[in-house]
């Protein structure tokens, strides 16, 4: 048996988080459970902001701010997949 260290008081499965996912993006961290282990979390754009700020007044580089380059190669990429996506592949995707 596999323990696993969960950093929210709340959690909220997957599949609930699919259903309405603009109701856990409150102020305080909400782990999302896949499977019953934990897949990621959701924040507030407010405590996202804040979280950001604390990072940036420790003078740590945030690895997930990408650069205006990398951003540039990234729309190249995705551009070039979606015009090489067959119907299949886009019909994959679900409002």
């Amino acid at each position: 048996m596999t323990i696993q260290t969960i950093y929210a008081e709340k959690t909220v499965s997957v599949t609930d988080v699919r259903k309405n996912p603009c109701q856990y993006f409150i102020e305080e961290p909400v782990a999302v459970l896949s499977n019953n282990k934990t897949a990621g979390y959701m924040v507030s754009k407010d405590m996202f902001e804040s979280m950001l700020e604390l990072i940036d007044s420790k003078l740590i580089q945030a690895k997930f701010r990408l650069s205006k380059d990398r951003l540039k190669e990234l729309a190249v990429l995705n551009e070039e997949y979606l015009l090489s996506a067959s119907d299949d592949d886009l019909n994959e995707f679900i409002e």
